[in-house]
């Protein structure tokens, strides 16, 4: 987001289990000048962020409403089921839907899978929030499949996860009003999507040409002779001694070629009389 043209500034928006901080390193090494300034938001609430402008671009769940957001995915995660450390999945590297449906599988109102029932049999309630949900779980009220990143972020010791092979998957994308595309929304989508600071896409193209025009005049400068110079008559250093190296060349060639002719004609003369 521009504060104005003199102290521009870039707020990201990023919803729970997204790990932003890789791609804020770049950008301060990249953009120094630039602050960035992250705002951590519910999935429910990321489209309306950026639509109301509290945001210049967020790293969200998809779907977004794609006729008024961009988004570029970036990756998908993999989908686990959070269960205490003594749960009998536990036994398993990693679990089928079908393995869960003697279980009690909470379903947060904020949960992030879009599924309308998950599988098992069904709480009493609804927990309000994921961070609600891990604390039925560890009191063994039932069990939670959430995105893997999710359950990361919410880590007990006394619980655990394994992935289920058959769930459905949540996909995290970089998303930015279609209307407000900046050249700061262009800059972090060359980071994320991973181009070096040189590229020739996005805005970096008219800095490049700048540069390549800027060379070529040097360049054209360093021909041009200074004024007063004397240009005619003049031999380059490299043809003088490459036209003396080719008259010795011949000069030797014609001394080598009258010796020969000397010696031919000494064989060819009189024989010496014999006393």
């Amino acid at each position: 987001m521009t504060d104005s043209a003199d102290s521009p500034s870039f707020r990201l928006a990023y919803v729970p289990g997204v790990t932003p901080a890789k791609w804020v390193r770049v950008w301060e090494q990249r953009s120094p000048d630039v602050p960035l300034t992250l705002v951590q938001v519910e999935p429910a609430e990321a489209s309306d962020v950026l639509r109301d402008g509290r945001a210049d671009a967020g790293l969200v769940r998809l779907p977004v409403d794609r006729t008024v957001l961009s988004a570029i995915p970036l990756y998908t995660e993999t989908t686990v089921a959070v269960v205490p450390k003594d749960h009998v999945i536990t036994a398993a590297e990693e679990i089928t839907l079908d393995d869960l449906a003697d279980e009690v599988v909470l379903h947060p109102l904020d949960d992030v899978l879009g599924w309308e029932r998950p599988p098992g049999e069904p709480a009493f309630e609804r927990p309000a929030t994921t961070a609600d949900a891990i604390e039925l779980v560890a009191a063994n009220i039932g069990v939670l499949v959430v995105p893997q990143s999710l359950a990361r972020l919410h880590h007990r010791r006394d619980l655990t996860y394994r992935p289920v092979t058959d769930a459905p998957q949540s996909s995290v994308a970089l998303s930015w009003p279609e209307d407000a595309t900046t050249d700061l929304v262009e800059d972090f989508i060359g980071i994320v999507r991973g181009r070096t600071v040189n590229s020739t896409r996005g805005r970096t193209r008219p800095q490049l040409e700048k540069g390549a025009e800027k060379g070529a005049e040097q360049g054209t400068a360093r021909r041009k002779p200074a004024a007063g110079s004397r240009t005619t008559g003049t031999t380059p250093q490299g043809a003088r001694s490459g036209g003396a190296r080719s008259g010795a060349a011949k000069s030797g060639g014609a001394r080598g070629a009258a010796a020969k002719g000397g010696a031919k004609g000494a064989r060819r003369g009189k024989p010496r009389r014999r006393s």
